[in-house]
């Protein structure tokens, strides 16, 4: 018999192959060759271990779920967390995990389904089936177009390869020792910001939905806590759990004082148009303007009142270091629409000249060897290479790019956890330093120019008045309107003393 032939693409294998790790795909069973029964199916995927099913369908989808657990016949609810859902059309992927607390399948006789909501070849037909439920959240229209009839179904075995992607020394150093983690938490809570006028350096979180924002203040409050917290809201729900801009101090202890450091959290990003974060409000947001728990609305971005608008944000109401928060399991399957809605989002960071960071999550749940041993991290030669596609898919330097691990059901805190936690942070809190250096540097030139026109006119510091007039704008624009207002002001307040001499004569 002749070797049968995948209809799957080599990018969609890879991609797909990203959320198990290091796996090698066999093809079982391909409908068009082996018949859409039931028994079929069966016969050739049973007692076969983890398996993939890919269906298509003349509307460009392609699109399946994984089961870790064998196919049977057992007649029992499978109970599966690492089950899930996957469909690709042009460029753009879904990926859907199996809701906490539902079965992920039936295992019984019939054709292959998840949750019970979504069968394949349904009554040993080229179709899909949906009949509604809560196991996985589905949409028929983005997972295949509603378009039920398939043109081809095929099943793969899942085998994991031999462990031989690791380095032999680390492409990072770092000390996984409790006097590392000391040294962190005491580097982190003596900082001073290097503008004196800024007490608390704001980063600010922006990140797809569920790539762990929430989790990360959760996971950094917790270190200095001692113990684990949840005090902003966090999960895996479809959307996004962040409804509001909130701001997070973060004290040395339950009754400490505050850090020198401020999260600042954000409605996830969603890649379709009118949902999740708005690029608007985030540009509102790095400017200093929108207040803690303003809520969003993805219909309608932030507008300043016009009290607000006439008083520009101080330097400590601004954000000064940027930080992108991606899931590391879903990197290779970032749409081309959320990639470009980070492209802009960066552009604009870029225009503003605050420093970025990347952090990538969930790197335990990436690689099995990093689940096994958190210091594994930079011996992975996996996860080096999801840090060099982020990287490429972002337009960040390798060095910008941090792997950590949030808590999330941890009860205790952990070393290995920390010191990748306190790591980022501190690398935060240096990048926010280059920040204030760049914008310190024009400030120091423009009183050198000061001093000097004092000197050479001989006029008091206090008389000479830095403007920007308008010249190719075609807007106003508040920044210059207040100079110009506030010279304005001065020169009618030195008429004012002229008038007082001369009235006094």
């Amino acid at each position: 018999m002749n070797p049968l032939t995948s209809k799957l693409s080599e990018e969609k294998r890879k991609k797909i192959c990203a959320l198990l790790g290091s796996v090698k795909l066999t093809l079982l069973y391909k409908a068009s060759v082996h018949g859409y029964q039931a028994s079929a199916f069966h016969q050739r995927c049973d007692n076969q271990g983890p398996t993939l099913l890919v269906a298509y369908n003349n509307s460009g989808y392609v699109f399946g779920g994984y089961t870790s657990v064998d196919y049977a016949r057992s007649g029992r609810e499978i109970t599966d967390e690492e089950a899930f859902l996957f469909s690709f059309k042009s460029g753009s992927s879904n990926y859907i995990k199996v809701n906490s607390g539902y079965n992920a399948r039936y295992d019984d006789a019939k054709w292959p389904n998840f949750g019970q909501q979504l069968y394949f070849c349904y009554n040993n037909q080229p179709v899909v089936y949906h009949q509604g439920g809560h196991a996985f959240n589905i949409n028929t229209s983005s997972m295949y177009g509603n378009d039920g009839q398939l043109t081809e179904c095929e099943v793969y075995k899942v085998e994991q390869e031999p462990e031989v992607s690791v380095e032999e020394k680390p492409w990072r150093n770092v000390l996984w020792t409790p006097e590392r983690r000391a040294e962190l938490i005491g580097l982190i809570k003596n900082h001073k910001p290097l503008m004196t006028s800024v007490s608390q350096v704001r980063i600010l979180m922006i990140g797809p939905v569920g790539a762990g924002k929430s989790s990360f203040f959760n996971s950094i409050n917790s270190i200095f806590t001692g113990h684990v917290t949840s005090k902003a809201m966090s999960g895996s729900a479809g959307t996004s759990l962040t409804v509001q801009f909130r701001t997070y101090p973060v004290k040395d202890g339950r009754e400490g004082k505050p850090l020198p450091f401020v999260l600042c959290d954000t409605m996830g990003l969603e890649e379709q148009s009118g949902a999740g974060l708005d690029i608007e409000d985030i540009s509102s947001i790095l400017q200093g303007h929108v207040p803690d728990r303003y809520k969003f609305n993805p219909m309608a971005p932030f507008q300043l009142d016009e009290q607000k608008a006439s008083r520009p944000a101080s330097l400590q109401e601004k954000i000064h270091c940027v930080v992108y928060v991606i899931d590391t399991t879903k990197i290779s399957l970032m749409s081309s629409k959320l990639q470009e809605k980070l492209a802009s989002i960066r552009r604009k960071v870029n225009s503003l000249g605050i420093t970025q960071i990347v952090l990538m999550t969930k790197v335990d749940e990436a690689c099995p060897k990093v689940e096994k041993d958190l210091q594994s991290v930079y011996l992975s030669s996996y996860i080096k290479s999801k840090v060099q596609e982020v990287s490429s898919r972002l337009g960040v330097p390798v060095s910008c790019v941090l792997p950590v691990k949030n808590y999330s059901q941890e009860l205790e805190l952990e070393l290995n956890c920390d010191v990748l936690l306190l790591t980022a942070l501190q690398q935060m809190l240096r990048f926010a330093d280059d920040y204030f250096d760049d914008i310190r540097i024009p400030q120091m030139i423009l009183m050198t120019k000061v001093q000097e026109v004092s000197s050479r006119l001989g006029v008091p510091v206090s008389c000479v008045l830095p403007v920007k007039n308008y010249s190719q704008e075609l807007e106003l624009e508040l920044n210059c309107d207040v100079l110009l207002l506030t010279a304005l002001q001065q020169m009618l307040n030195f008429a004012d003393d002229y008038l007082d001499d001369v009235d006094g004569i």
